[in-house]
């Protein structure tokens, strides 16, 4: 068993306003925009639609209250993910974990591709399969790069994301509230409260949030201990909720002068066009900048992941192995089938379910037993075989991911249940995730989990 799982004391010395720059720059690319325009889409009128947008920015408190368990255990999240699941219990969602990832990961390579070769034609470089195979190398290599950054150099660089490229994110945002059709925004009538204005939250929720909470403590742990507690999940907070919540705002103006802008095949270009000429290669930029901020934070935590899962490679080999990935992907959606794109992305959306479960059932265990008791070495560890299954934290997770898909819709297949309001949403995540803390907090009390 792995018994090396904790970051040096000496490490530890991290304030709260670095999990500021690092987690504000995976937000300020072009999804909270697009989340906006989804909003919409449920025929909300624009103050439901700027109240869903308020709520579900709001969900990044999720990734903002569970750093603290980083702070308090000094390992990573899936590391802690033992205590809840056992040694060997926890493979599974670690493995869930890492695909999404790494899934995201490829997909914003293959987005952020072709934004490049957007900016390469603007520069009156001719693209074709050679510039598109070196473009997609590139980014591969610069986010790889990234990957062995330290700690303090990772700060530094998602700090430059934040306040350089939030700025001209802010400026691009100015011009296009510039050409907002008010009057069209505040005709919009009032929506259905729960079968519009929920679901739409629910989208937000699922793709922000809890997407991101499965990382939450890979960047705490750098914490200092006697950090304040209510420092760490403020900073964390507000770095996702401030950009979320604007993205997502300028998104629903956006939908007065762009109505069809969730149907078109590259929103960037959509955007790109609302802008003064020259204005078009600093927002490329940024929108690349917004593309590949994510995916440092992605590959870090998904080659922390592969530790978890007892795969024991050097640091080198394991970014090798996450760079063949990116470019085995993105070269099969950029030249073989670009219809794959989309239904990887709803296998993406069935990982998030199983993730919505494993997000609540640590969520519900921090709260009843870890804040207090901390994470014993030996739950994490196996020592002497110990905690190797805790199976209060395996069924509530299975029973809640159970139960979500039977709610959920998608290529694949169609929940007996998934209709009416639950038809083509997330709403079956939030009922995996309500349903597994419940079961959690139900058989805790049967099984006396405090115990362990």
């Amino acid at each position: 068993m792995q018994t090396n799982i904790f970051v040096d004391k000496k490490e530890r010395t991290g304030k709260p306003h670095e999990l500021f720059g690092i987690w504000m720059a995976t937000q300020i690319g072009i999804l909270g925009l697009i989340y906006g325009a989804i909003i919409v889409s449920y025929e909300l009128s624009f103050i439901q639609s700027i109240l869903a947008a308020f709520v579900g920015a709001l969900s990044f408190i999720l990734v903002g209250y569970l750093s603290l368990s980083g702070k308090i255990g000094g390992t990573t999240m899936f590391n802690l993910s033992r205590a809840v699941f056992g040694v060997h219990g926890n493979y599974i969602p670690t493995l869930c974990g890492w695909i999404n990832l790494v899934g995201w990961m490829c997909v914003n390579v293959v987005t952020a591709t072709l934004t490049l070769l957007t900016l390469l034609g603007i520069l009156g470089i001719n693209t074709n399969t050679f510039t598109t195979i070196i473009a997609l190398i590139i980014l591969a290599i610069l986010i790889a790069i990234s990957g062995f950054l330290s700690q303090e150099s990772l700060v530094k660089l998602q700090s430059f994301f934040t306040y350089v490229f939030g700025l001209m994110t802010l400026i691009v945002l100015g011009f296009l509230l510039l050409k907002t059709n008010w009057d069209l925004l505040f005709a919009l009538p009032s929506g259905n409260w729960i079968s519009g204005f929920l679901p739409a939250v629910s989208i937000i929720i699922a793709g922000t949030g809890i997407s991101w909470a499965i990382a939450a403590a890979d960047y705490s742990v750098y914490q200092d201990p006697k950090n304040s507690d209510f420092a760490i999940i403020l900073s964390t907070t507000l770095a996702g909720f401030i950009p979320l919540f604007i993205l997502m705002s300028m998104g629903i103006l956006m939908t007065s002068t762009v109505p069809d802008f969730l149907s078109v095949p590259n929103p960037i270009d959509v955007i790109g066009s609302q802008l003064p000429t020259w204005m078009t290669i600093p927002y490329l930029i940024t929108a690349l900048v917004g593309l590949v901020a994510p995916s440092v934070i992605s590959l870090r935590s998904a080659r922390v992941n592969l530790s978890t899962l007892n795969i024991k490679v050097n640091n080198f080999t394991a970014i090798s192995i996450h760079v063949i990935i990116m470019l085995t992907l993105g070269i099969y959606v950029l030249f073989i089938s670009d219809s794959f794109l989309s239904i990887f992305q709803s296998f993406l959306g069935l990982i998030g379910i199983a993730l919505a479960g494993w997000s609540a059932v640590f969520l519900t265990d921090f709260v009843l037993f870890r804040k207090k008791f901390g994470y014993p070495e030996k739950l994490l560890t196996g020592e002497n075989n110990f905690n190797l299954y805790n199976y209060t934290g395996i069924f509530s997770w299975f029973l809640g991911v159970f139960l979500g898909f039977l709610f959920t819709n998608c290529v694949f297949f169609d929940g007996p249940f998934a209709n009416g309001i639950f038809y083509n949403n997330s709403l079956g995540m939030l009922i995996t995730f309500i349903s597994s803390g419940i079961f959690y907090i139900i058989l805790s009390k049967i099984f006396n989990s405090e115990a362990i």
